[in-house]
């Protein structure tokens, strides 16, 4: 795995190999989806949840393109110690790491983030129920954006703050914001 862009753009990590629960962005997709993002967010200084925090190849990217201020939540403990390792070689500040179930953090954070990413497992039952927690709980900053990575079974056409559908296959990422936004 390797970070696709800014101040630590082209730097590899390997994850430890067996990362329970995990299923990295692969690379394709993460850069599709930071170009995308790159029009819809200056993550200079940025406010950025993570949720389902895997590898922490997504935080890498945020920290890379200047977040200052990151929230990572992870439950499983090697995939949390790793993320803290990588944070710690990379020299990154900001850095808020939850262990932690990412339900239990969402029904207690009264926070509001620039960026949220939920890459949850493709098979956890509660996935439809990101958005409209996220959405309701206000945790999507004004002109801020959360982006839910899932799989073509899943459909969100139909929520009022979804905004973007970006597809790479079998990876879809559905975007919404924190207001009507015109689709």
């Amino acid at each position: 795995m390797r970070i696709i862009g800014g101040k630590f753009g082209g730097r590899k990590f390997q994850p430890p190999a067996k990362l329970p629960n995990t299923r990295p962005t692969t690379d394709i997709a993460k850069e599709g989806l930071f170009n995308t993002l790159q029009n819809l967010i200056d993550f200079e200084d940025a406010r950025t949840l993570d949720l389902f925090g895997g590898t922490g190849s997504i935080s890498y990217e945020l920290a890379s393109r200047g977040a200052s201020d990151l929230t990572i939540v992870e439950r499983d403990k090697v995939p949390f110690g790793f993320i803290k390792k990588t944070m710690e070689e990379l020299k990154v500040e900001g850095v808020n790491l939850v262990f932690g179930d990412v339900f239990r953090f969402l029904s207690s954070c009264n926070e509001q983030y620039d960026f949220i990413f939920a890459g949850p497992p493709y098979a956890l039952q509660e996935i439809d129920d990101l958005p409209r927690i996220v959405c309701e709980r206000n945790l999507i900053a004004e002109d801020g954006v959360f982006v839910l990575e899932h799989t073509p079974r899943n459909n969100y056409e139909d929520h009022p703050n979804l905004f973007k559908v970006k597809n790479y296959g079998t990876t879809i990422f559905s975007f919404f914001g924190s207001g009507v936004v015109a689709k």
